[in-house]
Protein backbone atom coordinates (compact mmCIF):
# COMPACT_ATOMS: atom_id res chain seq x y z
CA UNK A 1 0.00 0.00 0.00
CA UNK A 2 1.49 3.46 -0.95
CA UNK A 3 0.97 6.77 1.31
CA UNK A 4 -1.62 8.98 -0.12
CA UNK A 5 -1.59 12.85 0.38
CA UNK A 6 -5.00 14.81 1.10
CA UNK A 7 -5.38 18.26 1.06
CA UNK A 8 -8.04 19.72 3.70
CA UNK A 9 -9.14 23.19 2.38
CA UNK A 10 -10.44 25.69 4.77
CA UNK A 11 -12.01 28.43 2.28
CA UNK A 12 -11.90 30.83 4.71
CA UNK A 13 -8.53 33.41 5.16
CA UNK A 14 -8.90 32.73 8.61
CA UNK A 15 -5.61 30.74 9.77
CA UNK A 16 -7.42 30.14 13.50
CA UNK A 17 -9.63 27.73 11.68
CA UNK A 18 -6.95 26.00 10.06
CA UNK A 19 -5.31 25.51 13.35
CA UNK A 20 -7.69 23.97 14.98
CA UNK A 21 -8.65 21.65 11.76
CA UNK A 22 -4.79 20.31 11.85
CA UNK A 23 -4.74 19.99 15.60
CA UNK A 24 -7.91 17.63 15.46
CA UNK A 25 -7.28 15.62 12.13
CA UNK A 26 -3.90 15.24 11.82
CA UNK A 27 -3.20 12.69 15.09
CA UNK A 28 -6.50 10.38 13.51
CA UNK A 29 -4.99 10.62 10.34
CA UNK A 30 -4.57 6.32 8.98
CA UNK A 31 -1.00 4.77 8.66
CA UNK A 32 0.57 6.28 5.08
CA UNK A 33 -1.54 9.15 4.93
CA UNK A 34 0.04 12.60 4.24
CA UNK A 35 -1.92 15.50 5.62
CA UNK A 36 -1.46 18.99 4.14
CA UNK A 37 -4.05 22.11 5.21
CA UNK A 38 -4.61 24.95 3.27
CA UNK A 39 -5.94 28.52 4.37
CA UNK A 40 -7.89 30.71 2.04
CA UNK A 41 -5.86 33.62 0.69
CA UNK A 42 -6.23 36.95 2.60
CA UNK A 43 -8.89 37.99 -0.21
CA UNK A 44 -10.93 35.54 0.95
CA UNK A 45 -13.40 36.22 3.82
CA UNK A 46 -12.62 35.35 7.20
CA UNK A 47 -15.85 33.66 7.89
CA UNK A 48 -18.48 31.77 5.61
CA UNK A 49 -21.94 33.18 6.93
CA UNK A 50 -24.12 32.79 3.82
CA UNK A 51 -24.11 32.17 -0.04
CA UNK A 52 -22.46 35.40 -1.12
CA UNK A 53 -19.25 34.74 1.42
CA UNK A 54 -19.10 30.98 -0.32
CA UNK A 55 -19.16 32.70 -3.81
CA UNK A 56 -16.39 35.22 -2.70
CA UNK A 57 -14.41 32.30 -1.19
CA UNK A 58 -14.82 30.39 -3.99
CA UNK A 59 -13.75 32.85 -6.37
CA UNK A 60 -10.34 33.21 -3.93
CA UNK A 61 -9.55 30.19 -3.41
CA UNK A 62 -9.62 28.73 -7.29
CA UNK A 63 -6.83 30.26 -8.52
CA UNK A 64 -4.15 29.04 -5.85
CA UNK A 65 -5.79 25.74 -5.32
CA UNK A 66 -5.43 24.89 -9.22
CA UNK A 67 -1.48 24.24 -9.14
CA UNK A 68 -1.91 21.86 -5.87
CA UNK A 69 -4.05 19.88 -7.90
CA UNK A 70 -1.52 17.57 -9.44
CA UNK A 71 0.15 17.10 -5.73
CA UNK A 72 -1.93 15.26 -3.90
CA UNK A 73 -5.13 12.67 -4.09
CA UNK A 74 -7.98 13.94 -2.97
CA UNK A 75 -9.55 17.21 -1.58
CA UNK A 76 -11.72 18.07 1.60
CA UNK A 77 -13.41 21.05 1.22
CA UNK A 78 -13.94 21.83 5.31
CA UNK A 79 -16.79 24.45 5.17
CA UNK A 80 -19.94 23.07 6.12
CA UNK A 81 -22.63 24.21 3.21
CA UNK A 82 -23.15 22.95 0.08
CA UNK A 83 -20.56 25.17 -1.33
CA UNK A 84 -19.82 25.51 -4.48
CA UNK A 85 -16.02 25.18 -4.25
CA UNK A 86 -16.83 21.08 -4.65
CA UNK A 87 -18.36 21.01 -7.83
CA UNK A 88 -15.73 23.65 -9.28
CA UNK A 89 -12.94 21.12 -7.88
CA UNK A 90 -14.37 18.00 -9.44
CA UNK A 91 -14.58 19.93 -13.10
CA UNK A 92 -10.77 20.54 -12.67
CA UNK A 93 -9.35 17.05 -11.89
CA UNK A 94 -10.40 13.54 -11.52
CA UNK A 95 -9.42 12.72 -8.04
CA UNK A 96 -12.14 12.71 -5.19
CA UNK A 97 -13.06 15.96 -4.12
CA UNK A 98 -15.62 15.99 -0.96
CA UNK A 99 -17.14 18.85 1.21
CA UNK A 100 -18.03 17.90 5.20
CA UNK A 101 -21.56 18.82 4.84
CA UNK A 102 -22.27 15.93 2.31
CA UNK A 103 -20.23 13.21 4.43
CA UNK A 104 -21.50 13.96 7.47
CA UNK A 105 -25.12 13.69 5.95
CA UNK A 106 -23.98 10.15 4.61
CA UNK A 107 -22.16 8.88 8.15
CA UNK A 108 -25.71 10.63 10.15
CA UNK A 109 -28.16 8.38 7.87
CA UNK A 110 -25.95 5.20 8.23
CA UNK A 111 -25.55 5.76 12.07
CA UNK A 112 -29.17 6.45 12.92
CA UNK A 113 -32.56 6.68 11.59
CA UNK A 114 -32.75 10.29 12.04
CA UNK A 115 -30.59 13.12 11.97
CA UNK A 116 -30.71 16.77 12.78
CA UNK A 117 -28.03 19.07 12.46
CA UNK A 118 -26.83 22.01 15.12
CA UNK A 119 -24.92 24.86 13.28
CA UNK A 120 -23.33 28.63 14.02
CA UNK A 121 -25.64 31.38 12.73
CA UNK A 122 -29.61 31.28 12.22
CA UNK A 123 -28.74 32.37 8.34
CA UNK A 124 -27.99 28.81 8.32
CA UNK A 125 -31.20 27.16 9.10
CA UNK A 126 -32.80 27.82 5.90
CA UNK A 127 -29.52 27.62 3.87
CA UNK A 128 -28.74 23.86 5.44
CA UNK A 129 -32.43 22.70 5.36
CA UNK A 130 -32.41 23.38 1.44
CA UNK A 131 -29.17 21.74 0.94
CA UNK A 132 -30.12 18.85 2.85
CA UNK A 133 -33.19 18.36 0.72
CA UNK A 134 -31.28 18.95 -2.30
CA UNK A 135 -28.87 16.07 -1.17
CA UNK A 136 -31.50 13.53 -0.45
CA UNK A 137 -33.82 14.26 -2.95
CA UNK A 138 -36.80 16.43 -1.41
CA UNK A 139 -38.45 16.29 1.72
CA UNK A 140 -37.31 13.10 3.78
CA UNK A 141 -39.02 11.83 7.08
CA UNK A 142 -35.22 10.99 8.24
CA UNK A 143 -33.94 14.71 8.53
CA UNK A 144 -35.44 16.30 12.17
CA UNK A 145 -34.13 19.51 11.13
CA UNK A 146 -31.22 22.27 11.73
CA UNK A 147 -30.78 24.44 14.67
CA UNK A 148 -28.87 27.61 15.48
CA UNK A 149 -26.11 27.93 18.43
CA UNK A 150 -26.56 31.95 17.86
CA UNK A 151 -22.65 31.81 17.62
CA UNK A 152 -21.04 32.60 14.36
CA UNK A 153 -17.62 30.19 13.65
CA UNK A 154 -14.99 32.90 14.98
CA UNK A 155 -17.11 33.21 18.40
CA UNK A 156 -16.93 29.37 18.81
CA UNK A 157 -13.63 29.79 19.82
CA UNK A 158 -13.47 33.20 21.47
CA UNK A 159 -16.42 32.78 23.86
CA UNK A 160 -16.95 30.98 27.16
CA UNK A 161 -16.48 27.40 26.70
CA UNK A 162 -19.90 26.78 28.99
CA UNK A 163 -21.51 29.12 26.57
CA UNK A 164 -20.50 27.46 23.86
CA UNK A 165 -21.36 24.23 25.21
CA UNK A 166 -24.97 25.42 26.52
CA UNK A 167 -25.66 26.44 23.31
CA UNK A 168 -24.80 23.38 21.55
CA UNK A 169 -26.61 21.19 23.99
CA UNK A 170 -29.79 23.09 24.15
CA UNK A 171 -30.03 22.85 20.39
CA UNK A 172 -29.01 19.43 20.65
CA UNK A 173 -31.79 18.70 22.77
CA UNK A 174 -34.58 20.07 20.64
CA UNK A 175 -33.47 17.94 17.90
CA UNK A 176 -33.62 15.06 19.86
CA UNK A 177 -36.91 16.13 20.98
CA UNK A 178 -37.90 15.77 17.82
CA UNK A 179 -36.37 11.87 17.18
CA UNK A 180 -32.64 12.37 16.17
CA UNK A 181 -30.74 9.51 16.31
CA UNK A 182 -27.56 11.29 14.88
CA UNK A 183 -26.68 15.40 15.63
CA UNK A 184 -24.29 16.45 12.86
CA UNK A 185 -22.03 19.38 13.95
CA UNK A 186 -22.63 21.65 11.32
CA UNK A 187 -19.61 23.84 11.14
CA UNK A 188 -15.83 23.45 10.76
CA UNK A 189 -15.01 24.99 13.41
CA UNK A 190 -17.30 22.89 15.72
CA UNK A 191 -14.00 20.33 15.42
CA UNK A 192 -13.28 18.88 18.97
CA UNK A 193 -16.59 20.36 20.89
CA UNK A 194 -18.79 17.18 20.33
CA UNK A 195 -18.27 16.52 24.31
CA UNK A 196 -20.86 19.08 24.57
CA UNK A 197 -23.90 17.75 22.78
CA UNK A 198 -22.61 14.00 24.23
CA UNK A 199 -23.05 15.43 27.37
CA UNK A 200 -26.42 17.25 27.12
CA UNK A 201 -28.28 14.35 25.39
CA UNK A 202 -26.08 11.45 26.38
CA UNK A 203 -23.83 8.46 24.62
CA UNK A 204 -26.88 6.63 23.24
CA UNK A 205 -27.07 9.71 20.65
CA UNK A 206 -24.20 9.19 17.62
CA UNK A 207 -22.44 12.42 17.17
CA UNK A 208 -21.03 13.42 13.50
CA UNK A 209 -18.30 15.86 13.25
CA UNK A 210 -15.79 16.82 10.23
CA UNK A 211 -13.76 14.13 10.45
CA UNK A 212 -16.55 12.47 8.89
CA UNK A 213 -15.14 13.69 5.76
CA UNK A 214 -11.49 12.51 6.41
CA UNK A 215 -12.45 8.91 6.63
CA UNK A 216 -14.43 8.92 3.37
CA UNK A 217 -12.14 10.75 1.31
CA UNK A 218 -9.16 8.53 2.70
CA UNK A 219 -11.67 5.56 1.63
CA UNK A 220 -12.31 6.85 -1.88
CA UNK A 221 -8.80 7.34 -2.52
CA UNK A 222 -7.83 3.82 -1.70
CA UNK A 223 -10.80 2.79 -4.18
CA UNK A 224 -9.16 4.61 -6.35
CA UNK A 225 -5.93 2.08 -6.00
CA UNK A 226 -7.86 -0.87 -6.65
Amino acid sequence: MQPISLLVINPNSSQSVTDSLAEYFTPLAPPLTNLTFFTGPPDAPPAINDTPTSVQSTAACLPALEPLLAEHDGFLIACYSAHPLVPELRKRTHKPVIGIFESSVTHSLLLAERFGIVTTGPGWEPLLTQAVREFLGGESERFAGVLSTGLGVLELHAAPREEVNRRMGEAAKVLVSRGAGAIALGCAGMVGLGGAIREAVGGEVRVVDVTSGLWELVGLVRCQEE
